[in-house]
């Protein structure tokens, strides 16, 4: 059976203009019969979290052997360098190189029996979301749905390369998730 553990809540704080003050990412460990995989692997400010978690669960970072990026923007990749032996992938359009990782093309890509990595662009080209089918259908939504709010309301990210693009992602996710795990905040049940 295929688990899912939050290893830090991340955060979004703007100011009254909107402009972006703080962001740090919320990061998951998927733990299923064969992997070990996290997806966004956060900012050094959650690092402390990242850690606490792991020893509450009773799993080692080096035990991590697939790191999926939902995107490359910093607040989501800074702790990268914690997972030094796992494979690292991400989706193609990516503006920021990340070295030796594996560049995904397919618009639905199966990482192991349960877990997808699926193309959900507008917050940014590669942007991709992953579909889990563990107890319920969870989507870690990284920035395609980077707070509940974007979801509930049916609006883009404010930060987008494609409003319309970044919508029709949106309704993807709506499509399949029980469960939401939005890129800056708690996870949700998207029939609410």
């Amino acid at each position: 059976m295929i688990q899912l553990d939050i290893l830090a809540v991340g955060n979004l704080e703007r100011d009254d203009e909107g402009k972006i003050l703080e962001a740090n990412s919320t990061s998951v460990l998927i733990r299923t019969p064969d992997h070990m995989i996290v997806v966004d692997p956060s900012t050094r400010y959650m690092r402390p979290a990242v850690k606490t978690s792991f020893k509450q669960i009773g799993v080692f970072p080096k035990d991590v052997d697939t790191v999926i990026l939902t995107h490359t923007h910093r607040d989501h990749i800074e702790n990268l360098d914690f997972y030094k032996g796992a494979k690292v992938y991400i989706h193609s359009g990516a503006s920021e190189e990340v070295p030796g990782a594996v560049i995904v093309e397919d618009d639905d890509f199966e990482i192991c029996k349960g877990v997808r990595m699926v193309h959900t662009p507008g917050h940014c080209p590669e942007e991709c979301s992953v579909f889990v089918d563990a107890d319920r259908h969870y989507v870690i939504a990284g920035d395609t749905v980077p707070l509940e709010d974007n979801f509930v309301r049916n609006v883009p990210p404010a930060v987008n390369t494609d409003p319309g693009l970044a919508l029709e992602s949106i309704k993807r996710v709506r499509r399949y998730a029980d469960v939401v795990i939005p890129g800056h905040g708690f996870p949700f049940m998207a029939d609410r």
